[in-house]
């Protein structure tokens, strides 16, 4: 298994406690729950263009990491927030390397989830090219569990819910009812009906975090902006990210807007990047920082990742936020300036950037 170099979750130890502030006696001992399919992912970057019929395409790199719901809940841990997921993995190589790399690699907790005899690993090939991915698939469903977990969800700060449209999921609103504050993102509607209607699960959630197509899509506008105050409507906080523009944001509760552009960066491979997002926008909720702060460092930790191989592997913990600080506040750059408020954040000393960071791969033979 590889980790990053010098990465402090592969000893269990963050950096820092971003919720240490608001943090107090009788709260739950996780932070945040979540739940879904766990991949093995393999992925090729470097390649020029889509592959072609009948040809073979060589890619100049190749990585493999857990994938899936893998990919936040990692983001997740590696800002310290304490990460509970419950999952399927199967018994075969690929499911003891990603349960391992999630378990003693990134420190989440996995009591909730199960190994399952005689069912294989979900696997996801993930192409790499001109900004953007191919991905292939293939999996089966698991099984249900003969006896549910009896503290399945349990007690959390947040949960986060990847909505399927046209389906309630009946942990989100246990989530919910327990005190958990739910985040949601969702895919894409294959079925091209885009009803809001189908999103019923949203009554139970404190914000919403489609893409900009997607939130269009729900809401029958063609401004990204205009639909995030129309999602506002129907959940507290509606954020919508615009790509290389950035992200924008309402709250509906007060209504705030704010909007702030993404950091312009050279992308490897955007493999989790959404993920990463929503990731750094729950760390910024759950402590309470303003919502412009939120949404920075939201896209900054997205940036981060899609310079890097995988999605879960990718994923900055606060060692790459603090390098990444320290290098960018040695520039008078006005667009940076507006990172500032990571000077009250991070630790005062930080290892300098770029930093060398690990290949993800499924491990070679020790020793």
């Amino acid at each position: 298994m590889t980790t990053h170099d010098g990465d402090e979750h592969a000893a269990g130890r963050p950096l820092l406690d971003p919720l240490a502030a608001v943090r107090g006696p009788g709260d739950p001992d996780c932070d945040v729950y979540l739940t879904g399919t766990v991949f093995l992912d393999i992925i090729f970057t470097g390649l020029d263009s889509a592959p072609i019929r009948g040809t073979e395409s060589w890619a100049r790199g190749m990585g493999s990491s857990p994938g899936g719901v893998a990919n936040m809940a990692t983001a997740l841990a590696r800002l310290g927030l304490r990460t509970s997921l419950a999952a399927a993995f199967g018994d075969d190589h690929y499911g003891d390397y990603c349960r391992d790399a999630l378990d003693r690699g990134e420190g989440i907790d996995l009591s909730l989830s199960r190994t399952i005899p005689g069912w294989h690993s979900p696997v996801t090939v993930s192409m790499a090219y001109e900004g953007e991915r191919t991905m292939v698939s293939h999996g089966h469903e698991a099984p249900p569990p003969e006896e549910p977990a009896p503290s399945c969800p349990p007690p959390a700060r947040a949960a986060i819910a990847s909505l399927v449209p046209g389906r309630r999921e009946e942990w989100v609103a246990e989530a919910a009812r327990k005190g958990s504050r739910v985040f949601a993102d969702v895919g894409w509607d294959d079925t091209g009906r885009w009803d809001p209607a189908d999103l019923a699960d949203l009554e139970h959630c404190e914000a919403f975090l489609p893409n900009a197509a997607e939130a269009m899509s729900y809401t029958r506008t063609d401004c990204p902006r205009a639909a995030a105050r129309a999602l506002a409507d129907r959940v507290p906080l509606a954020v919508v990210t615009l790509g290389a523009e950035g992200a924008y944001a309402v709250d509906g509760r007060t209504g705030e807007t704010a909007e702030v552009p993404a950091i312009t960066v050279e992308a490897l491979d955007p493999t989790g990047a959404g993920d990463v997002f929503v990731a750094g926008f729950v760390t910024g909720t759950l402590a309470d920082w303003p919502l412009a702060d939120r949404l920075a460092f939201a896209g900054l930790t997205a940036a981060l990742s899609v310079q890097e191989f995988g999605g879960s592997l990718s994923a900055p913990g606060w060692v790459e936020i603090a390098a990444w600080w320290q290098h960018a506040r040695a520039y008078d750059d006005q667009p940076l300036r507006r990172y500032a408020f990571l000077d009250r954040i991070l630790p005062a000393a930080a290892r300098p950037w770029p930093l060398r960071r690990a290949v993800p791969t499924i491990g070679f033979r020790q020793a």
